[in-house]
């Protein structure tokens, strides 16, 4: 959503206290940002997978990440992380007594995703061969352990592989997700960036949201900004 003129406001009054090279590098990471890729994962219990798997996303540019939380809850290593999480939105999906995989999936499906399943069946399609310029792309990826649920399965549009040359039938999560996000976004660049990065009013957001993690004791300089101009 665009922002209001008091955000708009704010986001001016806290840029004075960020430095030039710091607000360069934020514009610079902006507009590199999508949306038009994203990934869900799927009861990932182990916490240093969740945490290199949201280091990834970061890395290549993802601004969104879809967390599914049935029988595994989402657990973080903040040495793993090396703070990526503050940058980037985490929309988990934790509700009890529901299949969070079916809201997870029919957000994104309303959201305009096509959805692939990470799986290493031979019928799957190779990532090396989906259309990313058709259409905003979704790929959810199953626990270490069983892998994507036939729930999942059922409801995404397809399956898609790494492929792979080796005795082992699979990899592990973290390096699946890097080597799926590194061929679908450099696909992205290169082609027409304005069409799948932000849109203006999601840049002005992010601004202020980063801001407001950059600028010391944000929270008390917003409190008073905003009670000199009521």
């Amino acid at each position: 959503m665009p922002l209001t003129s008091k955000e708009r406001l704010l986001a001016k009054h806290f840029s004075q206290y960020v430095s030039e090279h710091k607000k360069e590098f934020i514009e610079k990471v902006l507009s590199q940002r999508t949306r038009h890729v994203t990934v869900a994962l799927e009861d990932i219990y182990q916490s240093q997978n969740a945490s290199a798997v949201v280091r990834t996303c970061e890395c290549m540019g993802l601004q969104d990440i879809h967390i599914i939380e049935n029988t595994s809850s989402y657990q973080t290593n903040t040495r793993v992380l090396k703070g990526s999480n503050k940058w980037m939105d985490l929309i988990r999906y934790r509700k009890k007594g529901v299949n969070n995989t079916e809201a997870c999936i029919r957000q994104l499906k309303e959201s305009g995703y096509t959805i692939y399943a990470a799986d290493p069946a031979e019928e799957g399609i190779s990532i090396h061969d989906i259309d990313i310029v058709a259409g905003k792309t979704a790929i959810l990826f199953g626990n270490e352990l069983h892998g994507v649920s036939n729930h999942a399965l059922a409801q995404c549009d397809h399956k898609v592989r790494i492929p792979m040359y080796g005795f082992t039938e699979s990899l592990n999560i973290s390096v699946s997700v890097a080597i799926c996000l590194n061929t679908l976004i450099n696909k992205l660049h290169q082609g027409p960036w304005e069409k799948y990065g932000l849109g203006e009013d999601e840049k002005e957001e992010l601004t202020l949201q980063w801001y407001r993690k950059v600028v010391r004791k944000s929270d008390l300089l917003e409190r008073e900004f905003l009670r000199t101009i009521q």
